[in-house]
């Protein structure tokens, strides 16, 4: 038995050491990840693709989304995002919701320090204008283990629909990204 037992953690050893010796930023790998955004206010949650959460003054906003990517080349990803939000009032004046998506490149220079560049917009409901923004990321990736990370950054959103609103948003942003 204990024969068993030292050779079963010995094979489970032996994979860890093998999954160290891949880079989680590879060629054909992919990548899930989900973001969270500080410092934004309302105006970030009509076309976030992360999670999110803000209330003040009996308005209350939500958003739940997820980001997956493909590195096309070492370091370098493509990514899709979809995304749900929820704008709600007190008085019922105009409660809303919207499905959001973003698409975009995501490069690890020196596979430590992501940065990003994509295009976000969102359908919202019952509005004749929709959020459309081009947004840039940076951030520095810390690896927890061979295929977790948690990703602190800052984000700038460039509005691309002045209809919408011609303000840019800055955030500050925590990721979280499993490689596969």
């Amino acid at each position: 038995m204990k024969k068993l037992i030292v050779l079963g953690v010995l094979g489970i050893l032996g994979l860890s050491v093998k999954a160290q010796d891949s880079t989680s930023t590879a060629k054909d790998s992919w990548l899930i990840e989900a973001n969270t955004g500080f410092g934004a206010g309302t105006g970030a949650h009509a076309s976030n693709t992360g999670f999110g959460f803000y209330s003040s003054d009996g308005t209350t906003i939500w958003a739940i989304g997820v980001e997956g990517g493909y590195f096309m080349a070492d370091n370098l990803a493509l990514k899709l995002g979809l995304g749900y939000s929820s704008q709600e009032f007190d008085n019922d004046f105009f409660d809303t919701s919207a499905f959001t998506y973003k698409v975009g490149l995501k490069y690890y220079i020196v596979g430590t320090v992501p940065i990003q560049l994509d295009v976000t917009g969102g359908s919202i409901k019952d509005l004749d204008e929709n959020p459309l923004w081009l947004g840039i990321q940076g951030a520095y990736a810390i690896f927890l283990a061979d295929n977790l990370s948690l990703e602190p950054g800052l984000r700038y959103n460039l509005s691309m629909n002045e209809d919408f609103t011609d303000q840019g948003i800055f955030e500050f942003r925590i990721g979280f990204a499993i490689h596969l």
